[in-house]
């Protein structure tokens, strides 16, 4: 069965601000590897989906950059522009019925486009095993996380004890919701929790009957425009119906109900890279705990002193920089910001996005 990748791409990266703008977000920047950050995840799957296979959903003020700086081998008309921002649940049924139109059926990998893989082996291994499964079972099909340590930023997946399909999958009790550090902590000593991935594995025709029972609305809006897709007629056709899709996340609107869901636990080295202090699990520190990265960095013009667990990020290039006796701080620079911020903190960056927002200072988003 033909296999494909549905990345979505849309989010702005405001807890990445000031690098992550809303024309330039995070997955279109170099943030944590040699390319920018979809590309890298593109070549997590390379072994397992083929490049020519990959879809993007993204949005028309990305749409032109993501265009320019995709792998040739990614097919352009597979960019699906949103009009509007509308949840995870209206870009999944876009992309699923887009899908449809081109292959009949398929084994659908839903992917974010902003996390970082440390192990990529056995990601690659994992992620076969998960489409397998979702082609030989009809289920739907997650990747969950083994716990590092309690998280309270991460989402949970609770698991059964023992497998329900093989050696490595489990049948999925529940989601839970961002717990405290008492619950955090109390999920990772059972053992039979895992961070939530937000990576999806299901066939096409599963998804779609999913969308049917439980957003039947979503389902049929969707439906009576199908024959428009892969024609000229598909953008007019999405510009008028995709406003009136509910916004909704595909975990509260399919996930949360859907019966015998499989859950495989993995351990590859995952990273979301959510905010500035993740950035404490990609890159390597120095002795003293600190990580330097960007390009004035790249080109030694930068220095620390008596600087410790810090993070310093450059983007402009421009400027020498200099830090004296930081701890637990992250410094980012750009060429019209800088932030600075405890790394405690770093959640809260969003914060200031919201403010810019609210002052009307569009030239900083």
């Amino acid at each position: 069965m033909q296999r494909a990748a549905v990345i979505m791409a849309g989010g702005g990266g405001t807890r990445f601000w000031p690098v992550s703008r809303m024309t330039t977000p995070k997955q279109l920047v170099k943030l944590t590897g040699d390319d920018v950050m979809i590309n890298e995840t593109i070549k997590h799957y390379d072994h397992i989906i083929g490049r020519e296979n990959t879809f993007i959903v993204t949005n028309e003020k990305q749409a032109e950059l993501m265009s320019k700086v995709l792998f040739d081998e990614v097919d352009r008309t597979h960019i699906l522009i949103e009009p509007v921002q509308r949840n995870t649940a209206p870009c999944i049924i876009y992309a699923a019925m887009t899908l449809k139109k081109l292959y009949g059926d398929a084994v659908m990998a839903v992917l974010p486009a902003d996390h970082h893989i440390g192990n990529i082996k056995e990601y690659e291994r994992i992620l076969s095993l998960a489409m397998k499964t979702a082609e030989d079972t009809d289920r739907i099909v997650t990747i969950g996380i083994k716990p590092t340590f309690p998280s309270t930023g991460y989402g949970y997946i609770n698991f059964s004890e023992k497998p329900a399909a093989g050696d490595e999958v489990y049948d999925l009790i529940k989601f839970v919701e961002k717990p405290d550090i008492e619950r955090a902590t109390s999920y990772v000593n059972e053992g039979t929790y895992l961070w939530n991935s937000g990576m999806f594995i299901w066939k096409v025709s599963v998804i779609l009957e999913y969308f049917r029972k439980l957003l039947p609305k979503m389902y049929e809006d969707m439906e009576k425009i199908f024959d428009d897709l892969r024609t000229e007629r598909e953008a007019a056709s999405i510009a008028a119906t995709y406003p009136e899709l509910e916004k909704i996340s595909v975990d509260y609107g399919i996930m949360e109900h859907a019966e015998g869901v499989y859950c495989i636990p993995a351990d590859f080295g995952w990273n979301d890279v959510g905010s500035w202090d993740s950035l404490d699990n990609v890159f390597d520190k120095d002795s003293d705990g600190n990580i330097t990265a960007g390009e004035a960095i790249a080109n030694g013009n930068y220095r620390l002193e008596g600087c410790s667990d810090t993070v310093l990020f450059d983007a402009a290039a421009d400027k020498f920089i200099a830090a004296v006796g930081l701890k637990n701080i992250v410094v980012v620079q750009t060429k019209d910001a800088i932030l600075v911020c405890n790394k405690d903190n770093a959640q809260d960056v969003k914060k200031i996005v919201d403010a810019l927002k609210e002052s009307g200072r569009e030239d900083l988003l």
